[in-house]
């Protein structure tokens, strides 16, 4: 069996990439990264992706997967974007980024209010036994709006302010509201998997 590592400590996440690297290569095992945490000052969440998969592939000497993701508010220009899990401090409290981000958008009108999850992974595959390395970097888009106030327990971070596009008139709701299944069938992540897949089968 290969393996192939992840830029990242969280054994959940592990698993969760091990589900979507099995469907292409089962062959591959995904293990988690235990080396020093890279400074994230990429400005994109391509960049930030990159850093962390790079230094993954220096660490371990086997091909390396990163991601990186938040939510891009277009009236916003974009962010919070690469400091979504920071928009109100460096405390990383979610509940205070959801409040902020709402009290920014409070006379934004409902038509306004659009904004995408993105998710974007980083492949970076490194030079081994004479042949050149790689890198490869896919995105993953979730369009909808922002609601105005929080609506449903599920999910995690902006999850209970999304109102992702595509739902029936009348009968939308926010991921938080959504069951864990079908987040995970519709999320930007899972977007961003169907572009790796092809990716994976090259290695």
């Amino acid at each position: 069996m290969g393996r192939i590592v992840l830029a990242t400590h969280n054994p959940h996440k592990v698993e969760e990439f091990q589900a979507i690297v099995a469907s292409a290569r089962p062959d591959l095992v995904v293990v988690g990264y235990d080396g020093p945490e890279p400074v994230e000052d990429g400005v994109t969440f391509a960049e930030n992706a990159l850093i962390k998969a790079r230094a993954a592939a220096a660490h371990t000497g086997l091909p390396a997967l990163a991601d990186d993701s938040g939510i891009a508010v277009d009236v916003l220009g974009g962010s919070p974007g690469v400091f979504s899990a920071y928009w109100a401090g460096h405390a990383k409290d979610a509940a205070a980024n959801v409040a902020l981000l709402l009290d920014q958008l409070s006379d934004v009108a409902d038509p306004h209010r659009t904004a995408s999850f993105v998710s974007t992974i980083a492949l970076v595959v490194p030079a081994i036994d004479g042949r050149a390395g790689a890198e490869h970097v896919v995105e993953g888009r979730w369009p909808g709006r922002l609601a105005t106030a929080v609506s449903g327990a599920g999910g995690f971070g902006y999850d209970p302010i999304f109102v992702p596009d595509g739902q029936p008139a009348g009968a939308e709701r926010t991921v938080g509201e959504w069951s864990a299944a079908e987040k995970n069938a519709a999320s930007h992540r899972a977007r961003a998997f169907v572009e790796l897949i092809p990716l994976l089968a090259t290695l």
